[in-house]
C-alpha cells in the first residue's frame, strides 16, 4: 500500500499552526486597576476599583459610577476608557453599588456618596487631590452623579464613622442619558405615560411595577423628590455637561426612549440657567455647547485646570 505524506505546509495549515494563519488578534484589555474590589462600606458591593496614575504631587480623580436603572449593570470598565484619563495624570475609580429594587433607595445612591467619602479617606495614601474629584456615568450612574454634585454636603462631623465625616462635594460631572427627575409627577408631563413602564422608576422605591407605584406614591413620594437632582440645583453648585440622543419626539416612544430622553436635559439646563449654575447640553443636532464637543475635554479642564 502505497503512503500519501501530507507536505509540512499543508500538515500545519490542517491544525492551524501555519505562519499564514488569520485568527483575529486578542481584543485589548483595559489596565489592571492598581487596587481591585476594596471595601468602601459594610455591605458585599460595597467596593470599588482605584488605578493610581503617575505625575508630581496628589493627582485628580475621575471617578465612574456604572448604570443600569439602578437594577443591574456592574463596575467592570471598557478598554479605552480610563486611558485617555491616566494619560493626562488623572487617577481613576469604578464603583461597585447595590441595587434595586431588593435595595430600594436610599441604597444605591447613598453607597455610591459613600465611596466618595470613602476616597477621600485614602487621599494621602493614594496620592490624590481630594479638591479635584469628578463624576461619569450613564443612566442611572448619571443620575447618581447628578445628585451627589448638586446635593448638600452629606457630610456629617460627629459621626462615630471616620468615612461619614468626609465631604460629598466633588468638582463636576459629565454624564450621558441621565434623568434628572425620577418623580412619576413630574417626568409623566415632560415625557408621556412610557416612561413610566421602565422599571427603573418603580424598582427604585421597591415596588414591582408602574401600577403599584402610582397605587403608593405617597409611601414613596419622599424618595422621588429627594432624589431627583433637579430639586437639588443651587446657586454655587459645580459645573454639569450632560448628553443625551436626538430623539426629542414627545411622548417617548417606549420605555427606553423615555428613560433617557433628552428633555430631561433640556428641564436641567433651564433650572440650572435659572440658579446660575455652568451647565453645558449636548443634544446632537438639536443643542450644543459653545465650549466642549464631548465629555473629556470638559473633564480634563475641569480638573487639572486651576
Amino acid at each position: 500500500m502505497k503512503s500519501y505524506a501530507l507536505p509540512v505546509t499543508v500538515f500545519l495549515i490542517s491544525i492551524g499552526l501555519s505562519h499564514a494563519d488569520d485568527r483575529k488578534p486578542a481584543r485589548p484589555k483595559a489596565p489592571a486597576p492598581t487596587h481591585s474590589n476594596v471595601p468602601y462600606g459594610p455591605h458585599p458591593e460595597n467596593v470599588l476599583d482605584f488605578w493610581k496614575a503617575k505625575g508630581e504631587g496628589p493627582r485628580p480623580l475621575h471617578v465612574y459610577i456604572h448604570g443600569g436603572g439602578w437594577r443591574g449593570g456592574t463596575k467592570k470598565v471598557k478598554p479605552g476608557q480610563m486611558e485617555p484619563f491616566l494619560e493626562k495624570g488623572i487617577s481613576c475609580a469604578s464603583v461597585e453599588y447595590r441595587l434595586t429594587p431588593d435595595n430600594p433607595l436610599p441604597a444605591p445612591v447613598h453607597d455610591a456618596a459613600r465611596a466618595i467619602q470613602f476616597i477621600r479617606t485614602k487621599a494621602k495614601e493614594w496620592n490624590i487631590n481630594p479638591d479635584k474629584i469628578a463624576l461619569t456615568g450613564g443612566s442611572a450612574g448619571a443620575c447618581t452623579s447628578m445628585w451627589i454634585l448638586m446635593h448638600d454636603d452629606l457630610a456629617d462631623p460627629d459621626n462615630d464613622d471616620p468615612v461619614l465625616r468626609e465631604s460629598t462635594r466633588v468638582t463636576a460631572a459629565a454624564v450621558r442619558g441621565g434623568q434628572t427627575s425620577i418623580d412619576p409627577k413630574q417626568i409623566v408631563p415632560w415625557l408621556g405615560e412610557k416612561v413610566l413602564d421602565h422599571l427603573m422608576i418603580a424598582n427604585a422605591v421597591g415596588e414591582p411595577d408602574a401600577e403599584a407605584a402610582l397605587a403608593n406614591y405617597e409611601k414613596h413620594e419622599a424618595h422621588y423628590k429627594e432624589f431627583s437632582a433637579y430639586n437639588h440645583v443651587s446657586k454655587g453648585d459645580p459645573p454639569l455637561l450632560m448628553i443625551y440622543g436626538s430623539d426629542m419626539s414627545v411622548p417617548s416612544k417606549n420605555a427606553g426612549h423615555g428613560i433617557h430622553h433628552p428633555v430631561y436635559g433640556v428641564k436641567m439646563k433651564e433650572k440650572c440657567d435659572e440658579m446660575g449654575v455652568e451647565c453645558h447640553l449636548i443634544i446632537p443636532g438639536v443643542h450644543k455647547s459653545e465650549q466642549y464637543r464631548e465629555a473629556n475635554s470638559f473633564l480634563f479642564e475641569q480638573l487639572l485646570g486651576e
